[in-house]
């Protein structure tokens, strides 16, 4: 009869800490999907050119998607290297859309410098050498800004015989992470077509 009530309570106690195991791991299935359904703040980094209506129009993927819009820190007295407003928009939404409203603005063709934590992640300098001048550098800098994911963050030209004679160029050059080698081929591509030459890498780091 003993032995039966030990038995007995032996199982009560398996039993009730079974219970106990399941309920916890029903909690931390729930946590986790709250976390996943939860809105949570984002900041966007956008790069908008001076033209009236550009702010709107990057504002409306954000609640054509579900965000709920924070902030917006609209820099009108800077302008970035590729001479864009630079726009800081806060937005709380959750983690799934969020996603879809960082792929909505690319798709508009909003420049999107940083979004939550993707930013330049990547940097590397090249040496261009030949006559930049007479080759358009303006135009040179400008097609390599034109690439998304590729910012120029410092340039500096040695031209010491002015037009006549052949000049160097020192870029360094943020990249997202991965891009680094997509943004030498642009760079390559262009150098081919003007005659220039390419020296590689000189440095790399992270910015």
């Amino acid at each position: 009869m003993t032995s039966a009530l030990g038995s007995d309570a032996e199982s009560d106690a398996e039993s009730d800490a079974d219970a106990e195991r399941a309920s916890r791991s029903r909690g931390g299935i729930d946590d986790a999907g709250d976390a996943e359904r939860d809105p949570q703040p984002h900041t966007i980094r956008l790069e908008l050119a001076d033209e009236p209506g550009q702010l709107l129009a990057a504002l409306e993927p954000i609640s054509e998607n579900g965000g709920n819009l924070l902030s917006i820190f609209h820099e009108r007295g800077n302008v970035t290297p590729r001479g864009r407003i630079p726009v800081e928009v806060d937005v709380e939404a959750t983690p799934d859309r969020f996603d879809a409203i960082v792929d909505a603005l690319r798709e508009e063709g909003v420049n999107v410098v940083q979004a939550g934590a993707e930013h330049y992640a990547e940097e590397v300098a090249v040496l261009l050498v030949g006559h930049l001048v007479d080759t358009d550098l303006s135009d040179t800098l400008r097609r390599i800004e034109a690439n998304p994911a590729t910012s120029i963050a410092d340039f500096s030209l040695n031209a010491p015989e002015g037009r006549s004679d052949t000049s160097s160029a020192r870029l360094r050059m943020a990249t997202r992470a991965g891009e680094t080698a997509a943004a030498l081929d642009l760079v390559r591509a262009i150098a081919d077509e003007k005659d220039l030459h390419v020296v590689e890498p000189l440095a790399g780091g992270a910015v």
